[in-house]
């Protein structure tokens, strides 16, 4: 439970409009981003690595926005067939950004939790 409050915090109510809006644009804001996100979980972290592990994949995933290309990757969508969440074009736009929101949390989730238990 505390591992969810903590990406909760730092995912969400610890972000900024304008770090949502350029976290995928701009090293700077992402980099912004993720050390207010792994600051939540400095508590959590039994290790200074499983921290880095935390806040450095925070960067990295949310950067390159790499669900987007896990959707792609893992649906078969060739780029001149995807719409801009990485699902075929036609589907609807809010149930294709939903999903990529969850595949996002999924990841952030999974990656926090393997450094938290085993690092």
């Amino acid at each position: 439970m505390e591992q969810l409050i903590a990406h909760l915090l730092g995912d969400y109510v610890m972000q900024s409009d304008k770090m949502a809006q350029l976290k995928t644009k701009s090293h700077k804001w992402a980099l912004i981003h993720a050390l207010i996100y792994a600051s939540q979980f400095v508590w959590l972290a039994p290790s200074v690595q499983a921290w880095l592990v935390i806040f450095g994949t925070h960067f990295f995933i949310d950067r390159y926005r790499i669900a987007l290309y896990w959707i792609r990757f893992y649906n078969g969508v060739p780029v001149e067939h995807a719409g801009p969440f990485g699902y075929p074009a036609d589907k609807p736009p809010f149930i294709a950004f939903w999903l990529m929101v969850l595949i996002d949390n999924t990841l952030h989730l999974t990656i926090n939790y393997l450094a938290i238990r085993y690092l």
